[in-house]
């Protein structure tokens, strides 16, 4: 753990819970000289690209977001053609990032601005924050980028700023530190450069204020709230912001089944709600013990309208893979069926389905969760097919 030290006595240490007279100045100087200026969804008043790079960035690095922010635009340029875009073209695009609730928010978002607001977004962040998929924070950034709004964002990484800078106590996520915090943001909120301060909090937790080990440690002037901060102050910046409280991650099990018949593989789409909601995925069975017999094939077929005929198939060797969610952790068990004879003909008028036969080679165009991606990638071997 990192001792517990203080700066010299000639830097005071500030009352718990003030917001200095020139904090937003300092950000907005910093911003300016050492933040980030070359992103590619920076520069632009286009409130689309600005939305899209927000919920994009919600829970997920720049790194990670910067190659599908690309293709999203490529395939998606405006947010008509967003709108008018079928619910699987968008969870194909958007299949790899996770948290698949924001691409179902973002289709639904597009489809009301559309159609509400004639394709242009509301300049107010509580318009904003109104639509689907936009919360408080998020608007927030979208209005000062796209309409140089005055309005405060509390994402992660600025949580951890304003928790060492003003020496909050306490797990962000419970409400009343919550509170607090937005009472920071409020009061430290700069009569104008909005834009650059905003995009200097961001770029302060993203670039010195670390999680791990804060720059200003090794190298005070790299921050510019160094001789104002009050975890550097008290040497406490290892303890701040507090973590979540620790809970044992609990574990799930289940087992999914890969039906291969000429080069295709039997997809069901999941429930809109829940995990992987919307994406295509495998059908899958009740986990239990591993059975040889060849019964639950025979019930997931039923299932999705898809009967076998004469010999069903054979069992292929599976797979496994473990997966961990932010609230649980998921085991994924494979059984792997080559079907010789399948009636694949349309299910009866009136009954509904939500199954389909995709070509194995094209699966790159499907929406499917990253694990089950990554399962499939092991096992589509050419003996399979």
């Amino acid at each position: 753990m990192q001792p517990r030290r203080r700066i010299p006595a000639s830097t005071p240490a500030l009352p718990a819970g003030a917001v200095p007279a020139d904090f937003a100045a300092r950000v907005v100087a910093w911003q300016r000289t050492h933040g980030r200026h070359g992103l590619p969804w920076q520069g632009t008043r286009d409130a689309y690209r600005i939305w899209l790079s927000e919920i994009m960035l919600q829970q997920t690095q720049v790194s990670a977001v910067l190659a599908y922010y690309a293709r999203f635009l490529e395939r998606f340029p405006t947010v008509q053609d967003l709108a008018a875009a079928a619910p699987d073209d968008v969870m194909a695009a958007w299949a790899g990032l996770g948290y698949y609730s924001r691409a179902r928010n973002l289709h639904r978002c597009a489809q009301i601005v559309v159609a509400e607001h004639g394709g242009m977004f509301p300049r107010e962040a509580e318009q904003l924050a109104a639509l689907p998929g936009i919360g408080r924070s998020t608007a927030a950034a979208i209005a000062a980028f796209s309409a140089g709004a005055r309005a405060a964002i509390l994402d992660g990484n600025v949580k951890r700023v304003f928790a060492r800078a003003f020496g909050i106590e306490g797990f962000p996520g419970d409400k009343r530190v919550e509170d607090l915090m937005w009472r920071h943001a409020e009061a430290a909120l700069p009569d104008s450069g909005i834009e650059a301060y905003t995009q200097g909090l961001m770029d302060l937790g993203a670039m010195v204020c670390v999680r791990g080990r804060p720059a200003c440690l090794a190298t005070p002037a790299a921050c510019p709230l160094h001789d104002i901060c009050r975890a550097r102050a008290e040497g406490i910046t290892d303890r701040l912001p507090a973590p979540r409280p620790r809970k044992a991650l609990p574990e799930r099990a289940v087992t999914v089944l890969v039906l291969l018949h000429a080069g295709r593989v039997l997809l069901e789409r999941r429930p809109e709600r829940g995990i992987w909601g919307g994406l295509w995925s495998l059908p899958e069975i009740a986990a239990g013990p591993a059975e040889e017999g060849l019964h639950p094939v025979a019930e997931a077929l039923a299932r999705t309208h898809v009967q076998p005929y004469g010999e069903a198939g054979r069992a292929l060797p599976g797979a496994s893979l473990s997966h961990t969610f932010t609230h649980f952790r998921l085991q994924i068990h494979a059984r792997c069926f080559a079907m010789t004879h399948i009636d694949d003909a349309p299910a009866p008028q009136g009954t509904a389905t939500q199954a389909q036969w995709h070509a194995v080679e094209a699966l790159h165009g499907v929406g499917l969760p990253a694990p089950i991606r990554t399962l499939l990638d092991g096992m589509m071997r050419p003996t399979l097919l």
